[in-house]
């Protein structure tokens, strides 16, 4: 007869055709911690509702995903092991030693809860190894450099990656007067093929949070999320920063914090100030819906500068802004016109003066999927343009952090206006922003040299736009329990 895993993983096999949540089939689902907890999939994403106390949320988070947590974490371990040359242990020690004693202790208890539930899902992940899953971001791309830097050697070319583009618009930019947030997270395909899931988090203390997010992760990290004060947040990262203190408190569990408990764009930015370990430092682009205001909130390790308005906009496409900080924590130059940040930047600025005044959710995500190369002066998918496709780059740009044809680019891309803000809900999309299909197989063919990669590479296929809203079921979906 089949042992009870192999039973689970036919029925889970059945539900995921179907859609349909394995839950129910599970006896483990009789846990009174899971009864709250639901989950569905559309177009691509997966949409899973966490509530109750931090415990609570991370086992029932650890539970639900506990299949993709394994398939992600297995694709993060690949990835920054080979690019760092360091082994996975290095990663688990750096979380406890220096990670885990920065986390405040709400989120210490969700992370200690994401490992029972993968536990009782079946998966063999410790809770280093979901605290190191959750510092993806600032171990390999801020701590590793910082380290290196100290031991005055260099086994890797680590640095922080070039994430994403975005804008948040008010006033008389935008249609009805009142904030547009949007953004397209950027970062290697084999990650970030996986960054597709949609949290829904109702925590016992402070806001409910709607967010895209990677499995396992407690934060959204790429980042894009609304709380039910009406806060609304993004980010692009600050290219070519050079900083960490490993004494301060992990950047996954402020960012987590401050959209948790911010209910103003002030709340927001001193939540983030408070023990600022430098680990991934960006440009958060923020808008208070109750007000109108938007924001730039740049934040770097010593540095920091917020730009704000109740009538206008801010871009980000990995450019830093404030002269002090590129001199002093940068190897940025704002200068070289065929550079992806800065060539996006000026797309951006183009944009936005063009439809000042039109910009809606439509239009945001027209600008998403925008192909306008500013440095060649034509329409051309590349690293420079909007919609990130470094696949199609054959030469790369002097400060584009890849190789050329490098599989990595635009991955999923989220744009919300004030009336979604006000009922929690967002557009996303899976895949490239303009909907084309990225097909692993043909492109390793071609581009032999990035082989490695085929363990955790794979298809990226074009998707439609979806809505998601906080709270909301779907046909299919299966509360924890249920039967």
């Amino acid at each position: 007869m089949f042992n009870r895993p192999v039973i689970v993983w036919f029925v889970s096999l059945a539900c995921a055709l179907t859609g349909v949540s394995t839950l129910a089939a599970n006896p483990q689902a009789d846990d009174a911690r899971l009864k709250p907890a639901y989950r569905f999939t559309r177009d691509k994403w997966i949409y899973v509702h966490l509530e109750g106390s931090p415990a609570d949320i991370g086992y029932q988070h650890g539970y639900l995903l506990s299949a993709e947590i394994a398939d992600g974490f297995n694709a993060v371990k690949f990835m920054d092991t080979h690019r760092t040359k360091r082994d996975w242990e290095f990663f688990r020690e750096t979380a406890k030693t220096v990670i885990w004693p920065g986390v405040d202790h709400e989120y210490q208890q969700e992370l200690r809860g994401i490992a029972d539930g993968l536990k009782a899902g079946g998966v063999q992940m410790d809770l280093w190894d979901v605290v190191a899953l959750n510092a993806m971001e600032e171990v390999p791309d801020y701590y590793v450099p910082w380290l290196e830097q100290q031991q005055r050697q260099a086994t890797a070319q680590a640095r922080p990656a070039d994430h994403c583009s975005a804008f948040v618009a008010t006033g008389s930019m935008t249609k009805d007067y009142r904030p547009v947030i949007a953004h397209s997270n950027w970062t290697n395909f084999p990650v970030g093929s996986r960054w597709t899931i949609v949290f829904d988090i109702v925590p016992t203390n402070g806001y409910r949070i709607i967010q895209d997010g990677f499995p396992g992760v407690i934060v959204s990290d790429d980042d894009f999320g609304i709380n039910s004060s009406g806060l609304m947040v993004t980010e692009t990262t600050i290219t070519q920063f050079r900083g960490f203190d490993p004494k301060g408190k992990a950047e996954f569990a402020r960012a987590r914090k401050a959209l948790q408990y911010a209910s103003s764009i002030d709340e927001y930015v001193k939540i983030m100030l408070d023990g600022n370990n430098g680990g991934y430092a960006n440009d958060w682009l923020l808008a208070d819906n109750k007000t109108g205001e938007v924001a730039r909130f740049e934040l770097g390790l010593k540095d920091y500068r917020v730009w704000r308005t109740k009538d206008g906009y801010y871009v980000g496409s990995n450019f830093a802004s404030d002269p002090k900080l590129i001199k002093e924590e940068t190897d940025f130059d704002p200068n070289n016109p065929g550079s992806s940040m800065n060539a996006r930047h000026v797309r951006w600025d183009q944009l936005m003066d063009r439809y000042k005044g039109q910009i809606d959710v439509a239009m945001a995500q027209k600008f998403l999927a925008d192909h306008y190369d500013t440095y060649e002066k034509k329409e051309q998918p590349s690293e420079r343009t909007l919609c990130g496709h470094g696949p199609n780059s054959p030469r790369g740009t002097p400060e584009w952090d890849a190789p050329p044809y490098y599989p990595s680019g635009a991955v999923t891309a989220q744009v919300a206006d004030s009336t979604m803000a006000k009922s929690m809900s967002f557009m996303a999309r899976a895949g490239y922003p303009c909907g084309g299909d990225f097909l692993a197989e043909p492109f390793l063919k071609e581009h032999l040299e990035f082989d490695w990669e085929k363990p955790v590479l794979q298809d990226m296929k074009g998707n439609s736009w979806a809505e998601f809203r906080a709270g909301e079921k779907a046909y299919g979906s299966v509360r924890a329990g249920e039967k």
